[in-house]
C-alpha cells in the first residue's frame, strides 16, 4: 500500500500541481530522478527502469515534458550529451553550484549556496543563475595520465 513517502505517490502529486495529466512514463522518470544520486541521460533513465521506460520516444516526451513544466532541469556535460535532473521545491535545484568533470562528463551536485547574484545594470531583471565549476571528478582524478 502507498504511503505519503512513495515516491510514484510524491511524483503524481507534483505532476498534478503542476496541471498535468498524471501518466504512468512521467510518474516513473520523475520518481526516478528524484532519487538518483545525480543527473541522467536518456540512456541510463532506460536502463533503470528496464520494461517500464516504455518506448523511446515515450521516454523522450516525458522528460522534455518534465522539463518544460519545471519538474526537472536538462544540461549538456562535457561529452555533450543531455542529462537530467529532478528539481525541487521553489526551485530548490538551482540553490546550489554543480560540478563537471572533463574526464568522464558527469555532472554532480554540489551541497553548497552559489554565490550572491551580481549588481545587474539598471533595467535588467535576473531570471536565474547557474553556477558550473569545472574538473575531474575523484574518479577520473585517480586515473594515471
Amino acid at each position: 500500500m502507498p504511503t505519503a513517502t512513495d515516491p510514484a505517490l510524491l511524483a503524481s502529486a507534483a505532476i498534478r500541481a503542476a496541471g498535468a495529466r498524471v501518466t504512468p512514463a512521467r510518474v516513473q522518470v520523475l520518481a526516478l530522478l528524484r532519487g538518483a544520486a545525480g543527473p541522467l541521460t536518456h540512456l541510463e533513465v532506460e536502463k533503470a527502469l528496464g520494461p517500464l521506460a516504455g518506448d523511446r520516444v515515450t521516454l523522450y516526451r516525458a522528460l522534455d515534458w518534465l522539463v518544460s513544466a519545471g519538474l526537472a532541469v536538462k544540461a549538456t556535460d562535457a561529452a555533450r550529451v543531455y542529462r537530467y535532473s529532478a528539481t525541487g521545491p521553489a526551485a530548490e535545484h538551482q540553490a546550489h553550484a554543480h560540478f563537471r568533470c572533463e574526464g568522464c562528463g558527469r555532472i554532480f551536485c554540489l551541497d553548497v549556496p552559489p554565490p550572491v547574484a551580481p549588481n545587474l545594470p539598471a533595467g535588467f531583471r535576473l531570471g536565474r543563475m547557474e553556477v558550473d565549476l569545472h574538473g575531474q571528478c575523484p574518479a577520473c582524478a585517480a586515473t594515471p595520465a
